[in-house]
């Protein structure tokens, strides 16, 4: 994972938000010593922990007030980094995708293109749970090279060969609030943190006040990448900075609401 689109610039019962680290054993950036971690217990994921989801705890109609996924809902960005300008469209599609942990998710479809022709097509796949965090279970995709496909390396699905689910975007987040957005081990290890809520954003599409940021980190790119990410009130995802291990950034410039 993840830029705004839940990838791109390097390439989202009671379940409290009130991740107090020690009471997972984790700095919030590595392996846990602790076994399974229950959905509906005190903590968030993090590091490598093993979850245990209930279907029935979860829905495909993700209300979460700041990334409502609607079917039919779709983000148009542009991503620059140097010389490069991207563009990426993330569109909230009808059909759901049963996941290998029996959790049933939206599938929303991302696509990356540079001068009309495909670098990335991605179907990411998100559930909400009973008391509003949205889940991040995994994605299909693939890279084109010269206008075909050329790899599907990243691709994970929560449940199979130890990858496991992760928070995309907490009930309530809160300044300091840390959680594991994936764990692929080797693969997808993305975790993020809770910077502030009250940020002011423009973008091409519009300013926005009262907007999450996010400090998200891929601690497998080479040197590591952290991004800090911006969510605006019943919008989402409207831009993204490269911090480290990048510099490009990615902006709204249109939203559909589904």
């Amino acid at each position: 994972m993840r830029g705004l689109s839940t990838k791109k610039l390097s390439a989202v019962g009671a379940l409290a938000l009130t991740l107090a680290l020690a009471a997972c054993g984790d700095d919030g950036n590595g392996d846990s010593e602790g076994g399974d971690a229950a959905a509906g217990t005190s903590t968030l994921p993090a590091g490598s922990d093993r979850v245990s989801l209930d279907p029935a705890e979860f829905t495909t109609e993700i209300t979460n007030r700041f990334w409502p996924m609607k079917p039919g809902s779709r983000w148009v960005y542009r991503e620059t980094d140097g010389d490069t300008v991207q563009r990426v469209v993330v569109t909230v599609t009808d059909r759901t995708k049963r996941i290998a942990n029996g959790v049933t998710a939206r599938v929303v479809h991302d696509v990356v293109s540079e001068d009309g022709e495909p670098v990335e097509v991605t179907d990411d796949w998100y559930a909400q749970d009973a008391d509003g965090n949205v889940w991040y279970l995994g994605e299909a995709t693939t890279e084109y090279e010269n206008g075909k496909p050329a790899s599907t390396e990243g691709s994970f699905e929560a449940g199979v060969d130890g990858a496991e689910a992760g928070v995309i975007m907490p009930a309530d987040p809160q300044p300091g609030v840390a959680y594991r957005q994936e764990f692929y081990e080797g693969e997808a290890e993305d975790f993020a943190k809770v910077l502030a809520l009250d940020q002011q954003v423009t973008v091409p599409f519009g300013s926005f006040d009262g907007v999450l940021q996010t400090e998200d980190t891929n601690p497998l790119a080479d040197p590591p990448q952290v991004e800090h990410k911006f969510f605006a009130p019943g919008t989402g995802p409207v831009k993204v900075i490269g911090v480290s291990g990048g510099g490009g950034q990615e902006v709204l410039v249109s939203y559909t609401k589904g």
